[in-house]
């Protein structure tokens, strides 16, 4: 038995399965003998990230499944998993893109989400682990899937680096003219998955402004300014600190769900987007990116329906996520940065998940 499974019993031949007639599987990644990876190919999702708490104590820092039934027959449908083509939300699953317009599929009632019912969370990706540090997965979309114009080819490089930091590296062409947002949906719990909630967490999100939202959550247009909202967390303050205040955005969103404007001097320039830690296990998690946006949510939609690992019940605010991305439903707001992708150019976005500790 090997590090990783004498600390998480995950089965490889539980997730060994056929869904939409490709092969489905798990793979592990390792650095060292103190940070480990497992993937699944069936959307691309993280199942499991373990990494020393200050202790030394391996602790799995994201909510998942021990199968891939669990995946398959979980209410959330997000858990780990890469989105696309488009990740967070396009208002009325409709966009105009140099004249003509596109009506995608919708599944948040009148609007697009993530990609849509068979976004990328949703489908089998090609896999091949090319040593013990790296995986590169990688997912052809035809032309009109989800009603996205062009063939995407999307290639994603999960990688293990020195210092317990995992890289995620994404890589898109298209033959026809279209939009693109990418992201990972990792659900965090710095305390361990399963380990009560997240609202001690301290956060830090390098963000002087974000994008407020509608009745329906769905950007208005502006950028708006963090001071003297619950939105700044410029400096680092606990989660509930901040769900405690009261504010018109967070009753929408019941809590926070929304997209921060990252500081940058430079366009995809790899900057530092926030940080997260927890005065249990001493755990901090870092997150560098390229991306000009990053999406705080709090998991307050989890309502206890999904058992996980270890049979964990996966209850409101029982982790956090930070998905870095461009805005949301930009290609309808010509102020956001353009998520326009054209033939013979190449998509390019890196994040780094980092993690350390801190002492008592």
């Amino acid at each position: 038995m090997n590090d990783f499974e004498s600390v998480i019993p995950l089965d490889r031949s539980k997730f060994m399965s056929t869904v939409n007639q490709k092969p489905v599987d798990l793979f592990t990644l390792k650095e060292g003998k103190n940070f480990h990876l497992a993937i699944t190919n069936y959307g691309g999702r993280i199942v499991s990230l373990l990494v020393p708490d200050r202790s030394g104590e391996l602790t799995d820092v994201v909510l998942g499944f021990e199968s891939i039934d669990g995946y398959l027959n979980a209410q959330e449908k997000y858990y780990g998993a890469t989105i696309g083509r488009y990740a967070n939300r396009i208002a009325f699953g409709r966009f105009t893109l140099d004249g003509r317009d596109y009506r995608l599929s919708t599944n948040l009632g009148e609007h697009h989400l993530h990609g849509g019912p068979d976004g990328f969370h949703n489908v089998v990706w090609d896999a091949k682990q090319l040593d013990e540090r790296n995986l590169l997965l990688q997912y052809i979309s035809r032309d009109g899937k989800e009603g996205f114009p062009g063939r995407l080819n999307v290639k994603l490089l999960y990688g293990l680096m020195d210092g317990n930091a995992l890289r995620m590296e994404f890589f898109a062409v298209t033959d026809k003219k279209t939009v693109v947002n990418f992201t990972n949906h990792a659900f965090f719990n710095l305390h361990g998955a399963g380990s009560g909630t997240v609202t001690d967490h301290q956060l830090m999100i390098n963000a002087d402004r974000f994008t407020p939202v509608d009745s329906e959550q769905i950007p208005t247009g502006e950028l708006a300014s963090v001071q003297n909202t619950p939105f700044d967390f410029r400096s680092p303050a606990s989660i509930s600190s901040r769900l405690d205040q009261e504010d018109t955005q967070l009753a929408v969103a019941g809590g926070f769900d929304h997209n921060y404007v990252l500081k940058k001097e430079q366009r995809d320039e790899l900057t530092h987007a926030a940080t997260a830690s927890s005065n249990k296990t001493g755990i901090v998690l870092e997150v560098m990116t390229t991306e000009p946006g990053i999406q705080f949510y709090g998991g307050q939609f989890l309502d206890g329906s999904d058992r996980g690992k270890n049979g964990a019940v996966y209850r409101k605010h029982s982790a956090f996520c930070l998905e870095t991305q461009h805005f949301p439903d930009s290609p309808n707001h010509p102020n956001f940065p353009s998520t326009v992708l054209k033939p013979g150019e190449l998509f390019h976005s890196i994040t780094i998940y980092q993690f350390g500790t801190t002492g008592q």
